[in-house]
């Protein structure tokens, strides 16, 4: 009985830069947020970004401010609340991210622009 050889080759994952990392942490945020709508189908939500404010599904995490006022747009006062949905969702996966408001009150997109120069600062 002869012993048989078998080589394996093992090809290195190719690591996302940080900025790849930051995308796609806000595009998986957001869509599991609007995921969790009950009353709300996700697909009309990109579906008008898409239509009335030209930012497709793939673009949130590159157009934050336009995202960020098409969402105030389309939920009027509810955005707030929207908008503290996906902080809380960003908070829970980078926990050690720490948000210090320049004004004392939460801005959406300043959280988000912070929390990008801290990733890729330290990723």
């Amino acid at each position: 009985m002869t012993a048989k050889t078998c080589t394996l080759q093992l090809r290195a994952e190719k690591q996302k830069s940080p900025e790849e990392k930051f995308n796609f942490a806000i595009f998986e945020t957001v869509d599991e947020c609007f995921s969790s709508f009950k009353n709300m189908d996700k697909g009309v939500i990109y579906h008008q970004l898409d239509c009335a404010f030209k930012i497709k599904k793939k673009e949130i995490p590159l157009k934050i401010e336009s995202f960020a006022d098409a969402i105030e747009q389309m939920f009027g006062v509810a955005a707030k609340l929207v908008e503290i949905k996906i902080i809380e969702a960003l908070h829970k996966r980078f926990p050690e991210f720490i948000f210090l408001p320049k004004e004392g009150n939460v801005d959406f997109k300043e959280y988000v622009v912070s929390l990008r120069d801290f990733l890729l600062h330290t990723l």
